[in-house]
């Protein structure tokens, strides 16, 4: 079986369409590591991933007939492209069968190669059952994104290049699972070559097919995929890739999504590259792992598979990236509804850097706050939490809580009845570490605050939104205290959102 796959690996025909990606150091993120970790960039092929290897292999081998007749494939971005391109260079009709659900980015990427786009059904499943059908119906040949020897063969050729480049000692490469293609085919080389060496599958825990898979000694078909990997979210691995990664791959590590996000901003401060989830699962999984095993001075190498990133998807990628790198820890924090007490809360906070505030009036004796605040280290959320309680603030850790970081924290606030004689301001400040503190402390002990809302999305000015109970016969003082206070200020009390959403009940 290995040495079939060597020779299909070393007469591949991918440098028709592939480029002999480099092998790159990541410094800054090999120095936190205490490791060497390299990268393989697949991301720089033309299409941005490594599946045009693949792709123009199988389709360099079918014979003139076959071409002649035209190939089909089911995909929902990166294989796409890569048949695309592979029959744009073969001059044959390509015929590619894509969900509805995909993003437009890569659906006109494939048009642009001049393939046919069918847009059907709303999962990677309904497209390949559609383009089955297709394939029967007009006698074109299928052009499987994983589970086919030339396929694997193709992508192998990236573990060929890996041994040129880098004739040292290796530790472990590790290398992104869907379907299980490219693991395959860098596997089969490497144990044939370099059998010391150890291959490290990376997944995501809401698609783990082929680590259930490779523990249940058969091949398992999940009921659901979590898509934010999209490259990587298949409900059942291949016949042939779970066959190759039984007999080739060491283990299987499992990252979740914040994880992923942290990979993201690791690759982009080291090359100011920007990966797509499934481009950056094998830089987390190697984070994963060092710390796991406390391993130190090792060479690692993992594969930067892909960079086909939706724009829209970087807000939620820089949203959780900090949190993926245990740099932020969110809690909720009960506090007295008395003065004095939001001024004891900033005090018990110190000099740490407030990343969000999130508060509403909402009872009479007690103020629930969502805060973010930036940590330096693992572990430090517990410390933090131990301060809240110790200064008699009731905790509640959320750092790793997915209801709290994708809802709740965007549903704080709402109407309240005690918010009478409410007032609200926008302000804006420099940006800098312990800004919003000192914002907060120059406020009047005489003036409750009934609203706040600040989140840091890393701009040059902080942004917040103040509620503040201000009784009439004060107002004068309040704008004296404003002109003091030397920041920008807007005033929104009449603004229709905030009296549709937020304004006091019975004002």
């Amino acid at each position: 079986m290995g040495t079939q796959y060597l020779k299909r690996i070393l007469t591949a025909r991918v440098y028709d369409v592939a480029e002999e990606s480099p092998l790159e150091p990541a410094p800054l993120l090999s120095e936190r590591l205490g490791n060497t970790l390299l990268l393989k960039r697949e991301d720089m092929q033309q299409v941005f991933s490594f599946k045009l290897r693949g792709a123009y292999n199988k389709m360099a081998h079918l014979t003139p007939e076959q071409l002649g007749r035209g190939v089909i494939a089911a995909s929902a971005g990166n294989h796409a492209q890569g048949v695309a391109l592979a029959a744009q260079k073969l001059g044959c009709r390509a015929v590619i069968v894509m969900p509805v659900t995909t993003p437009m980015l890569k659906v006109d990427a494939v048009r642009g190669r001049g393939a046919e786009v069918l847009l059907h059904g709303d999962s990677y499943s309904d497209a390949y059952a559609r383009a089955l059908e297709l394939q029967q119906a007009q006698g074109l040949t299928f052009v499987h994104p994983f589970d086919d020897p030339d396929v694997i063969a193709g992508q192998g050729t990236i573990a060929m290049e890996i041994l040129r480049q880098h004739q040292g000692p290796i530790d472990a490469i590790f290398v992104a699972i869907g379907g299980g293609g490219l693991i395959s085919g860098i596997a089969a080389y490497v144990k044939q070559v370099r059998p010391e060496i150890r291959v490290i599958g990376v997944q995501t825990t809401d698609s783990d097919a082929m680590a259930r898979s490779l523990a249940a000694g058969r091949r398992i078909e999940l009921q659901d995929v979590g898509l934010f990997s999209d490259g990587t979210a298949v409900k059942k691995v291949g016949e042939e890739t779970y066959r190759l990664c039984k007999a080739y791959v060491d283990e299987i590590v499992l990252v979740n999504t914040d994880a992923i996000c942290a990979a993201i901003k690791d690759v982009f401060q080291d090359s100011r590259a920007i990966l797509e989830p499934a481009g950056a699962l094998a830089i987390a999984g190697a984070k994963a792992w060092v710390e796991r095993e406390g391993v130190r001075d090792r060479t690692l190498i993992a594969i930067a598979c892909g960079a086909n990133m939706n724009f829209d998807r970087l807000r939620f990628v820089s949203e959780r990236a900090e949190i993926g790198e245990q740099r932020e820890a969110v809690f909720a924090v009960t506090i007295p509804e008395e003065r004095g007490s939001f001024r004891r809360f900033c005090e018990t906070v110190g000099p740490r850097n407030v990343t969000e505030f999130n508060y509403r009036i909402a009872d009479a004796a007690q103020a629930h706050v969502f805060v973010g605040i930036q940590v330096n280290r693992p572990g430090e959320a517990g410390e933090i939490a131990a301060d809240f309680e110790r200064a008699g603030f009731a905790t509640l850790d959320l750092t790793d809580d997915e209801f709290a970081k994708l809802h709740v924290r965007h549903l704080v606030g709402g109407h309240s009845a005690l918010a009478r004689d409410e007032i609200l301001y926008r302000f804006e400040f420099p940006e800098r570490p312990g800004a919003l503190m000192r914002f907060l402390s120059s406020m009047s002990p005489n003036w409750n605050i009934s609203l706040f809302h600040y989140r840091n999305h890393g701009a040059d000015y902080g942004r917040i939104l103040v509620g503040i109970q201000v009784p009439p016969k004060e107002m004068g003082d309040f704008r004296k205290f404003l002109e003091t206070l030397g920041y920008r200020y807007w005033d929104e009390s009449q603004h229709p959102a905030y009296r549709l959403f937020l304004g006091a009940r019975g004002n």
